[in-house]
């Protein structure tokens, strides 16, 4: 059975998504995972703000501030958005420019170590298979789906 171009391009978006998707939730729980760190740490710069000795208050603070807006940048959670969608969205927020150091770039080093896993033939290439196969299955089933309401 022949594989037609518009069924490639199909699974090569459905790939697309089902990465951005899972970059996505990786990101969550990354930022998830600092939100949870800067309560604790966050109360602690403030009173030591406050309390704290010396001509002005705030320093602890605010450069703990600094270093939280430095890691909203590096985990960068809406990259997908700015890489995937063909026009870009002004929604009143600057564009963040990815950087060598973001964890998407992580993650791409991450993608590039499995792709070449999957091209050399290794356990990925058969993972990839029972899940194109997987998602395939899905897809037909949403298929039959759609024709059983319709009709």
């Amino acid at each position: 059975m022949e594989t037609r171009p518009a069924e490639i391009e199909a699974r090569g978006e459905r790939w697309r998504i089902f990465r951005d998707v899972l970059v996505f939730q990786c990101k969550l729980l990354v930022d998830g995972f600092r939100d949870l760190v800067l309560v604790p740490v966050s109360l602690l710069a403030g009173a030591i703000s406050v309390i704290g000795k010396g001509g002005r208050p705030g320093p602890e603070f605010y450069d703990l501030l600094r270093m939280a807006r430095r890691s909203e940048r590096w985990i960068n959670l809406f990259g997908a958005v700015e890489q995937r969608t063909p026009q870009a969205l002004d929604d009143g927020a600057e564009s963040q420019a990815a950087t060598a150091q973001d964890l998407d770039a992580l993650i791409a080093r991450v993608e590039t170590f499995l792709v070449d896993e999957y091209r050399n033939g290794g356990i990925t290439a058969q993972a990839k298979a029972r899940l194109d196969a997987a998602l395939e299955s899905l897809q037909g089933v949403r298929e039959r789906m759609g024709r059983h309401r319709a009709g």
